[in-house]
Formats: structure tokens, C-alpha cells, sequence
């Protein structure tokens, strides 16, 4: 058992009987938010129970030891944090360590027939002004840079703490940001259009772009303007926009969750999976079955739910509404018994890895595997992101492979919908995408990847590849999508302002008492509990 199970079984009951028949609220499925929702709610003095599908909490967000007989706790699904804040931190008495990364991220290329890349340090502005002229020959795209993010880091400081508040209509929220040429770079025009016109270099373009793509099947000059919400995400987070690393991976926070929760009084049953929610606005009942199948109804005076909005849908007996959902990425995961060699030589892989490390990720090669898959062939090379999570935590390797120097790798591969990995041939394509990936990281490597692949208990390669489909199966996200549908600006509509607390914290649904408090809700996406506060805030009346 994963060091996540463990401290999650020790505070959490496997499927039986409820403790009562009714609830003040039942919390449907035990992500980050849900816990979130549920540890609220029992702090305010409601009786809660909270229902999970699977055998332990944490949804996306745990840790597991993914390769037998391998000392490595690995963030399976989702690995860094951003959106957190530290008022829910503080609210809730987490005590988990949010660790800043030194490195923002390095990018190599090839200029005049030479290895060369982008490092963007966080903590040395002068090494990263030469690291831009390095690469581009003069100083105008640092200054574009500096210029172009110190605008974002005005417009997260603006918009970031309205996230724990009742949504600010679209006019709210614009006289907020005060700057009337980052609204309409942000909010208005399609995104490609900011990137082209403040950066000229293609290679720092796409560098710029990959926020607005992370997970979202999309292209710099959409129309719907999905990237720049997507991108907008990225680059709020507490106001600063930083990604930080979970000390002790994923999993420490969810399992510190999950013991608030208890402690408040939340009673959690896993193995349990919702079946129908009855509502006729006031008073609710849950159908669920637990292990065995045995079915169990509990009442509710009000239910939330931490699943996408079309299984809602589902669960309520509605017809879902807008498109199906559709992620776009594969997430895969190694441990390596060293970094590989880079050859661009001026630069460390320590430094390399230790941040965002984009692979085949320029404007151009953006665009072209964007085409590629939208015509539905998986891209020969596909744009990826890869990160080192035990360079910045070296906690999550047990002591030997930590003596021995061993390293995990995360990576997250963009332009690779849902819809490529359909059909009877699911696991040769996701074999023909991780090629893919594998081939722009050796691309830039001084050696092969798998001359640095550790071996697990039985001598196979300790590589694993999760599609879109293989997070349905796994997680229950509609079409593998990590936000459980399209990203929202933060904002409401004005005539939002009067139809009620649900509306007004942007977690409604079609019955009044019956609210969603996950990623699908407005300002819901990423790991940041900020769905399950809204939830529980418009619960509670506030």
C-alpha cells in the first residue's frame, strides 16, 4: 500500500452503513475540493458525509509507487501547485510545505546549426537577461518579457483574490484590473494576438504560448478565446503566477486534507459510488452503491458534488449541456537513475529539470502539432513539458535511491485530444504518443532517455503513460478532461447577481440545493480547493 493509502485507510471507513440516514450535506466524491467542501461545511457545525467512488481520497491529486518494488512516491495525475490559496491553507490549519522552484523553465533549440536554449531563473534576473541574449542576440525580448509579465503579475494581483469571493460581474472585475490594455489582451482578443505583437523571436513565443494550452485542445488565435482563459489560469495563482512543488508529492496534501476533514467531524466512506441525486430544490437524497454492490439511500438538506458537470448531469437525471468534455494531453511518469546529459552544454540538467522544461514547444512547432492532431494523427514529435519533482523534494525517494542519485520525471504532453486515443486501437496509440514525446526529449538529450530509465522489481523500464481515456477509466473525468469542461473567465454575467448563492459563487446547477463544488465550476480548474470553498461558502449562506 502507497504511503498516500495507508494514511488515507487511517482516516477513512470502507463502504458499509452511514452513521444517520440524513445529512445537513453530502459531499459526492473525495477529490481536493471535495475535502475541501466537506472540512468547511463540518467546521461550520453541519453533519457531513462525504461518498467516494474509489478505495482511498485525493482524486487526481495523490501519490502512489507506480513501479514494483520501487521506493518512489510519484504524483500520478496532477504534480504541482499554483492556485492553492493561502487563505484556505490557513483557514483549514494545513500544515503541508509548498516549496518555491528556483528555475521557471528551460527551453532548448538549435540556432545556426548549434545546441543552445532559454533558462529562465527566478532568482537571477541578470543571468536570465543573458540567457535571452544568448539565445536571440540582443536584449529586446527580455525587456518584451519583463515588460509583457509584469503586466500579468498587475492583472493576478487584481483578479486572484476575488477567486475566494462572490463572483464580480464582467465590469467589476474589469475596473478592478485597471489596465485597459491588458483587458483586452486577456480578455477580449485572442491571445496569439499579445504574443505576436509584444515577442518576436518564435522560439520565446512559444514559451509564452504553452500556459494557454496546458490540457486545452486549442490554438493561439481561437476565437472562443478557450486558450486565453487557459492562460489565464497559469498565470494567477496567489498573484504571482508561481507553480510550487508539494513537499512529500501530491498525495501530502490530500491525505492532509482528508485528516482535517475527519477531525471536523466528516464522515467519509470510500468504495461507495453515487448513483442518482433526487432533488426538488429544498431536500435531497443519495442512491449509492458500496462494496458489493449493495445500495444505500441517505437524505440531504443540500448535496455537492465534486464530479464533472455532465455526470451530474447524469446523476440528477438532466440532459447534459454544451459539448462533451475532451482533455488533451498524456501524462507520463519515470524514474530515472540519472539525469540525462543535455547538449547544450552551458547549461546544468540540475538547472534544466529543476523547472519547466519544454520540449518542441516554439510558435511554429505549437501550431503545426496543433494541425497535425486536429486532423487526427497523433504529431511525429508532440509538444511536451517535463519537470523533476525529487530535484526540488527529494523526499518522495526512498534513502537508497536517494544515495544512488536516482530522479523521477514528469511529463505532460500537449495537442493530444481524447478523440486520437478512441477506438479499438487505444493502446497502440498511446504507444505511438509516447514515442512521440520520447523522441523531442531525445531530440535534445547527449543520449538516449532509456539508457537512463530505472528498472523496477521485474526488470521492466519504470516508464508508465496515462491517455485522456486512461483517466476516465481511472478518475471518472469525462473525456479525460483535467477541468471537467471548458475552462470559464471569472466573472458573471450581470443578471447572475440576484438568482441566488450558488449563482452568485459561481457553483450552481439546475436544482437549488444541490451545488457543484469541483473543477467544473466557474473559477474551478487546477489544484486549488478554491471550487470547494465557493460551494461550501454559498452552503452556508455567506
Amino acid at each position: 500500500m502507497s504511503d498516500h493509502r495507508a494514511a488515507t485507510a487511517r482516516s477513512t471507513a470502507r463502504g458499509t452503513a452511514t452513521a444517520r440516514t440524513r445529512y445537513d450535506a453530502v459531499v459526492v466524491g473525495g477529490g481536493h475540493n471535495g475535502l475541501v467542501a466537506a472540512a468547511y461545511l463540518a467546521r461550520a457545525g453541519r453533519s457531513v458525509l462525504l461518498l467516494e467512488r474509489l478505495g482511498h481520497t485525493g482524486g487526481a491529486a495523490v501519490s502512489t509507487r507506480a513501479f514494483t518494488g520501487v521506493d518512489a512516491r510519484l504524483s500520478r495525475y496532477s504534480y504541482l501547485v499554483s492556485l492553492l490559496p493561502r487563505k484556505i491553507m490557513a483557514e483549514l490549519g494545513l500544515g503541508v510545505e509548498l516549496r518555491r522552484r528556483r528555475i521557471s523553465s528551460y527551453t532548448p533549440t538549435q540556432r545556426d546549426g548549434r545546441p543552445t536554449g532559454l533558462l529562465v531563473d527566478n532568482g537571477d534576473g541578470a543571468a536570465t537577461a543573458a540567457a535571452f541574449r544568448r539565445l536571440t542576440g540582443s536584449d529586446r525580448e527580455f525587456d518584451a518579457w519583463r515588460e509583457f509579465y509584469g503586466r500579468t503579475a498587475r492583472v493576478a494581483g487584481a483578479v486572484f483574490p476575488t477567486l475566494t469571493e462572490p463572483l464580480p460581474t464582467r465590469a467589476e472585475l474589469r475596473r478592478r484590473v485597471a489596465d485597459d490594455a491588458a483587458w483586452e489582451a486577456l480578455f477580449e482578443r485572442p491571445l496569439g494576438e499579445a504574443v505576436e505583437a509584444a515577442f518576436a523571436d518564435d522560439l520565446v513565443r512559444g514559451v509564452v504560448l504553452t500556459d494557454a494550452l496546458i490540457g486545452t485542445f486549442t490554438h493561439a488565435h481561437d476565437p472562443s478565446l478557450r486558450q486565453n482563459r487557459c492562460f489565464l489560469y497559469h498565470v494567477i495563482g496567489n498573484g504571482t503566477g508561481d507553480w510550487d512543488v508539494p513537499v512529500g508529492g501530491m498525495g501530502a496534501l490530500t491525505d492532509a486534507l482528508a485528516a482535517t476533514a475527519r477531525a471536523a467531524g466528516v464522515e467519509i466512506l470510500t468504495e461507495c459510488e453515487v448513483t442518482s441525486i433526487q432533488s426538488d430544490g429544498t431536500r435531497a437524497e443519495v442512491l449509492f452503491q458500496g462494496p458489493g454492490g449493495r445500495e444505500q439511500t441517505v437524505g440531504a438538506d443540500q448535496v455537492l458534488c465534486n464530479a464533472a458537470p455532465t455526470t451530474l448531469a447524469a446523476l440528477l437525471g438532466d440532459e447534459p449541456s454544451g459539448p462533451a468534455p475532451e482533455g488533451s494531453q498524456l501524462k507520463v511518469n519515470m524514474l530515472l537513475t540519472r539525469l540525462p546529459r543535455l547538449r547544450d552544454r552551458a547549461v546544468d540538467p540540475r538547472s534544466a529539470f529543476a523547472g519547466t522544461f519544454h520540449i518542441a514547444e516554439s510558435y511554429r512547432e505549437l501550431e503545426t502539432a496543433y494541425r497535425e492532431a486536429a486532423s487526427g494523427s497523433v504529431p511525429p514529435v508532440a509538444p511536451s513539458e517535463i519537470y523533476c519533482h525529487s530535484l526540488t523534494d527529494p523526499s518522495i525517494l526512498g534513502p537508497e535511491l536517494r544515495e544512488q542519485g536516482y530522479q523521477t520525471l514528469t511529463l505532460f504532453g500537449l495537442h493530444l485530444p481524447a478523440r486520437l486515443f478512441a477506438g479499438p486501437d487505444h493502446d497502440a496509440v498511446r504507444a505511438a504518443a509516447l514515442a512521440a514525446v520520447v523522441a523531442g526529449l531525445d531530440g535534445v538529450l547527449a543520449e538516449p532517455l532509456v539508457d537512463c530509465l530505472a528498472l523496477d522489481a521485474d526488470g521492466r523500464p519504470c516508464i508508465e503513460a496515462r491517455s485522456p481515456l486512461d483517466l476516465e477509466r481511472d478518475l471518472g473525468l469525462p473525456g479525460g478532461n483535467i477541468f471537467h469542461r471548458d475552462l470559464a473567465f471569472p466573472f458573471a454575467a450581470a443578471e447572475e447577481e440576484a438568482a441566488g448563492p450558488g449563482a452568485r459563487w459561481g457553483v450552481a446547477t439546475s436544482r437549488a440545493n444541490v451545488l457543484l463544488c469541483g473543477a467544473g465550476a466557474v473559477r474551478g480548474g487546477g489544484v486549488s480547493g478554491i471550487p470547494g470553498h465557493n460551494a461550501a461558502m454559498a452552503a452556508l449562506g455567506r
